[in-house]
């Protein structure tokens, strides 16, 4: 009998992202509080003599790409590769989270498919070497074989958990597809001396999750957003626009997209939808995702 298993890839906030330093392998250092949340892709893998990729929901700018484009085919590739295997897997990704929007859809992608295939092929590789081979596919995978609330350092490679955070309602605010694209390393690019940290805002909001305390606006600080204005601009006035209104919004990762908090029912959410929609981006309500939901694995 064919086995198959499904296993959701959601996407991420980041409570904090700061930036310590330009490191000698031209990355930089970075440290940064990140969060799984409920806006997620499904994964659906099963046993197959080779590894082929589908994409099926809203597959946004990846459609009609390549396999060897994508994440999550690059990371059974790898997994096969690392654990000295022959055998294959039909992956078939529904997308949900949009594209090249600052929300790790891809990297969460690969790293469903990292711990699915090792279930799916028992090919036993405990989480060290999960994270370490996710680490050689990108910056962004290893937090999401992790999942939950963490912390990463280094390029974004060293993830350490930490209990799962107590945080408002979050709504998100993405922009159309056409104001999207790969544009992590001009943002690094963009940055100035100036703009580097050493990691304490980090350390604050680590604090707050081990104190049981609840996420808050005056906490969080993305170190982009000294630059969105320059390289994204319609991000820039769509937060402006919000700011204006009393609201705090965060940049999510690198951008375009950005994200607010808040509390209240359905109505307050609404009127934020409602606002959002007027800058010109598409609200989409979430939640933050705990680690034990964000890592569950079903067998079909």
């Amino acid at each position: 009998m064919t086995r198959a298993l499904r296993l959701i890839a959601p996407a991420k906030v980041n409570w904090s992202l700061e930036v310590l330093h330009a490191r000698p392998d031209g990355y930089h250092e970075i440290r940064s509080v990140l969060q799984t949340i409920s806006l997620r892709d499904t994964v659906t893998l099963t046993e197959a003599a080779e590894i082929t990729l589908e994409l099926t929901g809203e597959p946004d700018m990846l459609e009609g790409n390549p396999p060897a484009q994508n994440l999550a085919y690059r990371a059974a590739v790898a997994l096969r590769e690392r654990a000295g295997l022959r055998k294959g897997a039909h992956i078939v990704l529904e997308k949900r989270v949009p594209v090249a929007a600052g929300l790790g859809g891809g990297s969460s992608d690969a790293a469903a498919v990292l711990r699915g295939l090792n279930e799916l092929w028992d090919a036993g590789q405990p989480k060290l070497n999960l994270v370490e081979i996710a680490g050689e596919i990108g910056s962004d995978p290893p937090f999401f074989v992790v999942g939950g609330t963490a912390i990463a350092s280094g390029r974004g490679d060293a993830v350490e958990a930490l209990p799962d955070a107590i945080a408002p309602s979050i709504m998100l605010a993405i922009p159309p597809a056409g104001e999207r694209g790969e544009k992590t390393a001009q943002m690094f690019g963009a940055l100035k001396p100036e703009h580097y940290t050493d990691g304490d805002v980090s350390i604050g909001v680590r604090e707050t999750v081990e104190a049981g305390r609840v996420i808050h606006d005056e906490l969080l600080n993305n170190v982009f957003e000294h630059v969105t204005s320059r390289m994204q601009p319609d991000a820039e006035r769509a937060m402006n626009a919000l700011r204006s209104d009393g609201y705090s919004p965060h940049l999510c990762g690198a951008g375009p997209s950005f994200f607010l908090l808040y509390g209240g029912g359905a109505d307050l959410a609404d009127v934020l939808a409602r606002r959002i929609r007027e800058t010109g981006f598409d609200p989409r309500p979430a939640h933050v995702l705990r680690r034990e939901q964000a890592l569950r694995i079903e067998e079909l």
